[in-house]
């Protein structure tokens, strides 16, 4: 998406696009007048004066849209916004789990009894990259705003001084966790395709977690699909962590278990409203599906929703929350993954700004962990056509190729990648034998290397140029004045000074700037938050050195797959159903006949109008 829209620029009814796949005769029909005479001639202008009911449209209805863009963006931000979060708090009360101590884990315990009225337990989930926006919007560090944004959603002066129920988010994560999560399972799944290369994943593996890319390859380009990796994105993991280990060791209801998403992407609200990604997947069919992200804001909303409530975001502590307002997790060990860190372990990045790149360092950690597996070995860079296509190679010390890899951010680009990949038809004339596909690729790719060198293994591809720090639902240029004058800083004699207002690539140079500058600190929370551990180091929290090390870009890959078995063995369900996903080709049937194939075209220009991104 391109712009923030709100419930004000909807219309009292939306026209369904050309290519809709919603089926236009399930839109509210007009009923005829029966009062009418049969006999009188209709004229156009009779027909035309009628109003028209509202349409209505799910969001789950613009997931299989193929083009209704503008309206579906106004659909979709009405049902989850700002308002809906503000809506959700006030009519819902906090359902407080017992003291730690009081839980036994012998299998579901009921602690969610029926008071009679609706609780929820809210948990909130921060991207990094809105930490970023909201960082260089203030002037602070990314630290600073990840506290801001803490005591704004959990804290005694943010949304629980105000609303009729005073309620607050009992746990706020960080994503970046379930982001390491993802990183390692990529490593594995990158390193699967290589070994079976005529296994269920085709080469190259292309990345899953932008949900724009996702919605244009499901309805532009079915050929894609298998080349998708089918991990969950750190959002969707996120979800299905907090809600699933509630769930099936704590007897707490999935609809009970409230998970709003901050991200810098409003594609991020399709995301969280995919039907694979409910509790049907691993809860089980029984009873209605839950939504493992329940809500999805962004930067902008964020702000917005302190400004609904008469917060100002600037002036809040820029300190941690107390532990009254933001109690440990009641399962020790996802506890410290979650929100702590042993003494001895820093997560600090190995590579440089560029090379790990803003949308979560997919690629990078992959070649990384390729380069690790191969002592001796080194990575090369190969500069594209422009600054969002690149191409990577991992050779041995000899020179020969190992592995190689390539980033193409934004749609003119990932168009471009599609085509490559496109299988090429078989020829019509007699006794021609096919082609093999991409054989119509040029003979330099568009990163400039050689195509002797190789194909790629795996593709790191993001809808929105430049990376998910320059998402649409990040705060703008053009917005820094109003937001720094709703929290009363910045303001010099009525007016804003003109030096807070720099360009918009600069303004994109900050942000980027700010996530970069990120790390995590060391955290001495051994007896701090009250639980007993059965193991001080049972995730192998202690990144030791040694010939059995594994530690990637400072990730202990050690550790993050011990808890993922942890995490599949508390809820007593496959590491699959937990970590992966699925997806499936979109096809428009408006226009057809029930007898026609499938063969009309698909519309294709989904998102380059705004250059990226719905």
């Amino acid at each position: 998406m391109s712009a923030i829209l709100s419930a004000d620029d909807l219309n009292d009814f939306i026209n369904p696009g050309i290519a809709c796949i919603k089926p236009v005769e399930t839109l509210p029909k007009q009923q005829p007048d029966l009062n009418a005479n049969p006999y009188e001639v209709t004229t156009e202008d009779k027909v035309n004066a009628a109003t028209a009911p509202p349409a209505q449209i799910s969001l789950t209805d613009c997931l299989a849209c193929s083009g209704c863009v503008t309206s579906a963006e106004a659909v979709l931000v009405s049902l989850q916004s700002h308002s809906e979060v503000l809506d959700t708090l006030d009519r819902c009360t906090e359902l407080r789990l017992p003291p730690v101590q009081n839980i036994t884990t012998n299998g579901a315990d009921d602690i969610s009894e029926d008071t009679g009225m609706d609780e929820k337990i809210f948990v909130a989930s921060v991207s990094p990259q809105t930490r970023a926006s909201l960082a260089a919007t203030y002037n602070v560090s990314e630290r600073e705003a990840g506290h801001m944004i803490s005591q704004l959603l959990s804290g005694p002066y943010g949304l629980r001084s105000g609303g009729k129920q005073g309620s607050g988010f009992q746990w706020v994560v960080d994503t970046n966790v379930m982001r390491e999560v993802a990183l390692v399972a990529a490593a594995e799944e990158a390193q699967l395709a290589l070994d079976t290369p005529k296994g269920e994943l085709k080469k190259p593996v292309l990345t899953s977690a932008c949900p724009g890319w996702i919605c244009y390859a499901e309805k532009t380009h079915p050929h894609i699909l298998p080349h998708l990796s089918k991990l969950k994105s750190p959002q969707a993991l996120t979800g299905t962590l907090i809600k699933s280990v509630l769930a099936r060791k704590f007897g707490v209801p999935p609809e009970k278990v409230w998970h709003m998403a901050v991200m810098p992407c409003f594609d991020k609200k399709l995301e969280a409203s995919r039907g694979e990604l409910t509790s049907h997947t691993w809860h089980g069919q029984d009873g209605e599906a839950v939504r493992d992200v329940d809500c999805v804001i962004t930067a902008r909303e964020l702000l917005m929703l302190a400004e609904s409530r008469n917060v100002s975001f600037p002036c809040l502590p820029r300190t941690p929350v107390s532990k009254t307002f933001a109690p440990p997790f009641p399962e020790s060990t996802i506890n410290r993954f979650l929100f702590g860190r042993q003494r001895g372990q820093k997560r600090k990045r190995e590579g440089t700004d560029i090379d790990a790149g803003t949308s979560g360092g997919y690629l990078y950690h992959i070649l990384k962990t390729q380069q690790t597996q191969r002592p001796g070995s080194s990575i090369h860079v190969h500069r594209g056509r422009n600054a969002d296509v690149s191409e990577y190679s991992v050779t041995s010390a000899e020179g020969e190729l190992i592995f190689k890899a390539a980033r193409y951010y934004g749609f003119r680009n990932i168009q471009n990648l599609v085509r490559r990949l496109k299988p090429a038809k078989a020829s019509r004339m007699p006794g021609a034998a096919r082609k093999p596909a991409g054989a119509r690729k040029p003979a330099t790719s568009a990163a400039g290397a050689n195509a002797e060198e190789g194909e790629y293994a795996y593709v790191e591809v993001m809808a929105c140029p430049g990376g998910c720090t320059n998402g649409g639902g990040q705060i703008k240029v053009g917005d820094i004045a109003t937001f720094r004058q709703v929290g009363g800083t910045g303001i010099e004699n009525g007016s804003v000074d003109q030096e807070m207002l720099p360009a918009q690539r600069e303004w994109l140079a900050r942000v980027d700037e700010a996530y970069w500058s990120a790390e995590i600190d060391d955290l001495d929370t051994a007896g701090e938050d009250g639980l007993v551990d059965i193991d001080d180091d049972s995730l192998g929290s202690r990144c030791e050195a040694g010939d059995d090390a594994d530690v990637v870009d400072g990730i202990d890959r050690r550790r993050v797959k011990r808890l993922m078995e942890h995490w599949s063995n508390i809820t007593d369900i496959e590491l699959d159903k937990l970590v992966r996903t699925t997806y499936r080709a979109i096809v428009s049937d408006v226009g057809k006949s029930k007898g026609e194939g499938n063969e009309m075209e698909k519309v294709s220009a989904l998102a380059v109008a705004a250059g990226g991104g719905w």
